[in-house]
């Protein structure tokens, strides 16, 4: 049996992770089934724009997983979609969760659990800032797929605007905090010799 950490938490915390990986897809027409199965399995309500963060991820290029795919899954995972690497982007459902708590998104990789963003709406909002800092290289597919929540959570343009040449402050100033940014900073700061000041 394998063991995973979840990352991005503090006092990380070890979980038995399964080798198989799950392989039941569907179509994004499934998002009813997500939604149905999290109300009526995972006994919470689901994410208000849940429906748009399964057509950002299969516009970018992820299989839409059907949410009763165990197989290969801690039991608080709820599926959404699996990516070419095998990873699988979930919502996490706390067993205590309080009522009204938000499920964080998170990515099952082959060797633990990592934290992506604390809720739908702000991985949605991640994803659109990402797009939208790389507009020369890239379309505005995912803005496009994000419909309605893309325009309430993200106005185009907005990055530019700000005349914050630095991606990363970006997010971590106005869209949230995340552990990839937040490692990856800290550790350009060590790499640069510079002194971490954490205030």
């Amino acid at each position: 049996m394998k063991v995973g950490v979840i990352h991005g938490a503090p006092g990380a915390t070890l979980l038995p992770l399964p080798r198989a990986r799950a392989t039941v897809k569907c179509s994004s027409s499934s998002s009813s089934g997500h939604l149905s199965f999290i109300k009526d399995v995972a006994a919470t309500e689901p994410p208000k724009h849940l429906h748009y963060l399964l057509k950002v991820l299969q516009t970018r290029g992820e299989t839409i997983v059907s949410p009763g795919s165990r197989q290969g899954l801690i039991p608080l995972v709820i599926p959404l979609a699996q990516n070419l690497s095998g990873d699988v982007t979930g919502l996490l459902r706390w067993p205590t969760a309080l009522p009204g708590m938000e499920m964080p998104v998170v990515e099952v990789r082959k060797h633990g659990v990592w934290l992506l963003a604390k809720n739908v709406d702000q991985y949605i909002h991640r994803i659109l800032v990402e797009e939208d800092a790389n507009s020369q290289k890239s379309s505005d597919e995912l803005y496009h797929a994000s419909s309605e929540a893309g325009k309430e959570l993200y106005n185009k343009g907005d990055f530019a605007k700000s005349q914050m040449k630095n991606l990363e402050a970006y997010l971590l100033k106005k869209v949230g905090m995340f552990p990839d940014v937040l490692e990856h900073k800290v550790t350009r700061h060590f790499d640069e010799g510079m002194k971490f000041q954490p205030w």
